[in-house]
């Protein structure tokens, strides 16, 4: 069986852990692959690697930083479906959806093509009698990444582009479930001309993760995942002097007025609620409708859509709407959450707990489900349940709905679906959330904006990419300067004497 070691100094290296994890064909079940599992002296020295290689990485120029960037642009592109084929047999997802995870993370990659822009420092003339000031930004010198399973390319080039770019070495911890796409990535880092060791690929699990929260050469770290884990990784950063942008869970509502336009509503929450079969942060999960007529004619719409929806494998190409969902543990949580609502009370319109596959009887499928009349108290409400599970909560008036999401813990996404311009304002101003879309399901900000929740969906001062990815991965330094007058006097400012 195919072992995935690691990815140190330029090179793919076995695991010298005995410890493995498996990785499996969602679709089949199958474990189709072993991943080593790095022990913390491995992990200490891709650090200490890392390190030596940061000090001439941080020493060029930021252009020349730039190109290697621009040539990853190109190399992503020519290999695009080789990472998308890679991604979907791991993870699961149809092959037009890991395209668009490769994508989203391309489109990092592209904007860090600016780096020479974004590291630019600020300078004052004059700000004392012969007195300059200026200050200059940078890098950190070794930082690490922890990357969920969810996105396996778009996240880790969310993190990688930033953080290399600004001239610092990062250690890249990617989920165990999906292993490979990042060591491809890795591969194209080299070829498109990073020095070995600046990036380093290290596969593992809690013990990993401990010994980069312990170790005194990385400077600052990025996370995404659960809340609990990611509430963890912020404090336990903080407590050893690291910065740390952590992101956590989402419970993302979608607020529907009676005023909106129902089919782009109702073809709006099937594509943001059962993509990617619910696995990712900016799905929408809870539906809101305003006024029960509204929800009426909301279930009404929504049922015939999720009805038609294509279960399958990735293979199955265009043919899908969704594929199965990560492991079988993740199954088994998302079918207990679906009959948690039922004893609790919620109307079951939509039942996936017995979707069954002929030809793919051991794969991990859900599917689409979807519950009328689910109140606040529901487990199915207060928890990220990550799958094809969309919850309808029926509010009575605007502001009731408006609560659901101010109230949450959670604060991630969100989104209103209205006709009304001054509603639309209301909403965009008031809510709590960090992400906000008005009639758009799923408001993933573009690379050049900032992505990041509120509450319990992020820790941390700073989001990811944009300008607040340069911050995050540089630190400033403001230089006070006086010169002596008197000095071009002498003869070395006599241009006389020079010739």
């Amino acid at each position: 069986m195919k072992e995935i070691g690691h990815w140190i100094n330029g090179k793919h290296v076995a695991g010298t852990s005995g410890r493995f994890a498996d990785v499996y064909n969602p679709a089949t079940g199958e474990v189709q692959a072993k991943v080593a599992l790095a022990t913390k002296a491995e992990l200490d020295a891709a650090i200490a690697a890392a390190a030596e290689a940061q000090k001439a990485w941080g020493a060029t120029n930021p252009q020349k930083r730039a190109r290697v960037m621009m040539e990853l642009v190109r190399l992503i592109n020519r290999d695009m479906d080789k990472l998308a084929e890679a991604l979907s047999s791991e993870h699961g997802k149809t092959f037009p959806d890991a395209k668009g995870d490769v994508q989203r993370g391309l489109e990092v990659i592209e904007f860090c093509i600016g780096a020479p822009q974004m590291l630019k420092g600020e300078f004052t003339d004059s700000a004392g009698p012969g007195i300059d000031m200026y200050s200059m930004r940078q890098p950190l010198g070794v930082v690490a990444g922890i990357t969920p399973f969810n996105f396996p390319a778009m996240i880790p080039l969310w993190k990688m582009g930033p953080a290399l770019s600004s001239g610092n070495a990062m250690i890249l911890k990617p989920s165990e479930r999906d292993p490979s796409v990042p060591l491809m990535l890795a591969e194209l880092c080299q070829e498109a001309g990073l020095p070995d060791g600046v990036l380093q690929v290290v596969n593992g699990d809690k013990e990993s993760v401990d010994a980069i929260l312990d170790s005194e050469i990385i400077q600052a770290v990025g996370f995404v995942g659960s809340t609990p884990i990611a509430q963890y990784i912020y404090e336990r950063a903080a407590a050893t002097g690291k910065r740390a942008q952590c992101f956590g869970g989402a419970k993302n509502h979608m607020i529907i007025m009676p005023d909106a336009d129902m089919d782009q509503a109702a073809d709006a929450l099937v594509g943001a609620g059962f993509g990617a079969a619910g696995e990712r942060c900016m799905a929408i999960s809870v539906a809101v409708p305003v006024g029960d007529e509204t929800a009426d004619r909301l279930i009404e719409k929504l049922v015939p859509r999720i009805e038609k929806l294509k279960v399958g494998p990735y293979t199955a190409g265009d043919d899908v709407d969704y594929g199965p969902v990560v492991t079988a543990a993740a199954a088994e949580r998302i079918k207990g959450l679906i009959g948690s609502g039922v004893e609790q009370g919620a109307t079951l319109v939509c039942d996936g707990r017995d979707f069954s596959l002929q030809g793919y009887e051991n794969g991990f499928f859900v599917g689409p489900t979807l519950f009328d009349n689910v109140t606040r108290d529901m487990e199915i409400y207060k928890q990220e349940i990550f799958g094809p599970v969309l919850s309808t909560v029926r509010a009575k008036t605007y502001e009731e709905a408006l609560s659901y999401a101010m109230d949450h813990e959670y604060g991630n996404g969100t989104a209103i679906f209205t006709r009304d311009g001054d509603t639309a304002r209301d909403f965009a101003n008031r809510i709590n959330i960090g992400m906000v879309g008005i009639n758009v399901p799923i408001p993933v900000p573009l690379a050049y904006h900032t992505f990041g929740g509120w509450k319990k969906s992020g820790f941390g001062d700073l989001n990811q990419h944009g300008p607040d990815g340069f911050r995050f991965y540089t630190r400033t330094k403001t230089i006070t300067s006086r010169w002596p007058s008197g000095i071009k006097e002498g003869s070395a400012f006599n241009f006389k004497a020079m010739d």
